[in-house]
């Protein structure tokens, strides 16, 4: 077990294997409980669980092109995470496809430390997503990186009620 970023003695008395597979029965346990979606990295499926429900939105399917969640008024939002390992951890966001269709209203940036605590937390509406974002035509998307001036646009607020979220 992680505490304050020490790794406590029962990992590292453990086979690689045996790491391996308490990472994997984890893994199992947080699907059962609602909180991963999918067998990908935990990070963007913790982030979206965190935000509907402190936020009180519900969760589209997996499949649902755009946008990850919509709220009770309609609106539609696309959550995306990035977890910052250090201060120098990059905080492109992963991308951001057909963002000339309108695909959601406000993009949700959650951006968590090494253990998964919620760093910080941002709502930027689709037309700063547009003005900041870099588009890639390697990937056929738009970049973002959460921080700078997407940040400090008047229209981005920040989150407190995800960031204090506690689950």
């Amino acid at each position: 077990m992680m505490i304050d970023g020490t790794i406590s003695p029962p990992l590292v008395d453990m086979s690689d294997r045996e790491i391996l597979a308490l990472w994997a029965g984890t893994m199992t346990e947080l699907q059962r409980r609602g909180i991963l979606r999918s067998d990908n990295s935990p990070t963007g499926d913790y982030a979206e669980w965190i935000v509907s429900k402190a936020l009180g939105l519900s969760l589209e399917g997996n499949s649902t092109a755009g946008y990850d969640a919509v709220g009770p008024d309609g609106t539609r939002y696309q959550i995306k995470a990035r977890r910052l390992m250090t201060a120098k951890t990059s905080r492109q966001l992963s991308a951001i496809r057909n963002l000339d269709k309108d695909p959601f209203d406000y993009l949700i940036i959650v951006l968590f430390g090494p253990t998964f605590d919620v760093l910080e937390c941002w709502q930027v509406p689709i037309e700063v997503v547009r003005e900041y974002a870099g588009e890639n035509l390697y990937v056929n998307a738009h970049r973002l990186h959460a921080s700078g001036a997407v940040l400090k646009d008047l229209r981005t607020i920040r989150l407190a009620a995800v960031e204090k979220w506690r689950s």
